[in-house]
């Protein structure tokens, strides 16, 4: 038996806004460096080759950007029109050259993302396989954690309450947010979050880079004695330095690295032992072939992985991962896929279902602004 070589026939591109349900404040934004999150801005990708096999795929933006990436995403795609869909690491080149005046990161490899996601999406449905089956898994389920109940607007009873549900359907740990300007009340939020779930609950917090070095040192050893699996961006992502000297430091572990958009950028945290736990996202880096590379890194400098956002992709990659990772619990994409991950005994299960495992919903479709399809 012999393979007959495919190619890709066209790329349909589409551009859609999520609302979000309530406006959605983080440190960020009481620091005066944004304003509350109202949407988040997807870039689908749909292939479909000239043998009749397709695959779909999305990258995303929060806040500003979602137009740059679609508008980049329609000059580049043509290149990959009649190439073999099989040859993802060759197309990736291909494109990111064919846009590299851009650059090699940032909205130049986020609007690439899409589209590598939905090869691989294509490869493993073809091969009859789920994604995490394709690249090879570890296991079949990943531990998880909620995020999208600790955001900053809530209040503390909110937050307790969303534990609470959080824990009763399955999920694993709970992580909220931190980086108030009133570090007194970052710390009574995560006592009496950590007095509600117990000492046994997994508990994260994430300062989403607001801290200078001197008081998230100040503030991680205040921190010491509630036991938690991390402090989440205490710094500034690009402070190499300063995040290696806060791992030195402080027994509770440092992880980072989601708002990066490229291996390199990867790298350099890598090299400086900048965190314990890395924390890439495939969509901004520029997808499952880059993600690949830097999952290959981190195992290889011990490290620990927990991927940020966008679960429906990053609990297959996490399967693969050779170290126990976490993967991060967010319900805000539920209108835009018709299925549902399903979560037990504090972990995420990996879907049997081909490819990514997911469809986009009618809602999705009703969302999309803009469409362009490239090739026949």
């Amino acid at each position: 038996m012999t393979y007959t070589p495919d190619s890709i026939r066209s790329i349909t591109l589409s551009t859609l806004r999520l609302p979000l349900a309530v406006p959605i404040s983080d440190a960020k934004v009481f620091t005066g460096r944004q304003k509350p999150m109202t949407e988040v801005a997807f870039l689908i990708a749909e292939i479909e080759t000239a043998q009749g096999f397709s695959g779909h795929g999305f990258s995303y933006s929060k806040r500003g950007g979602g137009p740059a990436q679609y508008a980049h995403a329609k000059e580049v795609a043509g290149a990959a029109i009649g190439e073999d869909p099989n040859d993802i690491e060759k197309l990736y080149t291909k494109l990111l050259w064919a846009g590299a005046s851009v650059g090699r990161s940032g909205v130049a490899t986020q609007a690439l993302a899409a589209i590598d996601i939905a090869l691989y999406d294509l490869k493993a449905k073809r091969a009859g396989l789920p994604l995490s089956k394709l690249l090879g898994s570890h296991r079949d389920s990943v531990r998880t954690y909620n995020t999208s109940g600790g955001f900053l607007n809530a209040s503390l009873d909110e937050v307790r309450d969303r534990a609470t549900q959080s824990i009763e359907e399955g999920i694993g740990g709970i992580k909220i947010k931190v980086g108030l300007p009133d570090s007194a009340e970052d710390l009574r939020r995560v006592r009496a979050v950590r007095d509600h779930i117990g000492d046994a609950m997994p508990l994260m917090v994430d300062a989403n880079q607001q801290w200078d070095r001197a008081t998230a040192l100040r503030m991680g050893r205040r921190f010491e004695d509630l036991e938690l699996v991390w402090i989440e961006e205490p710094l500034d992502a690009y402070d190499a330095e300063g995040h290696a000297d806060l791992a030195r430091s402080l027994d509770t572990p440092i992880a980072t690295g989601e708002m990066l958009a490229s291996v390199a950028e990867h790298e350099r945290l890598i090299e400086a032992r900048a965190c314990d736990i890395m924390q890439p996202d495939a969509p901004r880096v520029g997808g499952i072939t880059q993600f690949l590379r830097l999952m290959a890194l981190a195992d290889r400098a011990g490290l620990d992985l927990a991927p940020h956002f966008a679960m429906e992709i990053h609990l297959h990659l996490a399967a693969c991962y050779p170290r126990e990772p976490w993967v991060e619990h967010f319900d805000w994409l539920d209108p835009l896929f018709d299925e549902r991950l399903e979560t037990k005994n504090g972990r995420m299960i990996v879907p049997d279902r081909l490819g990514l495992g997911i469809t986009f919903s009618d809602q999705a479709r009703a969302w999309v602004t803009e469409s362009v399809t490239i090739g026949e």
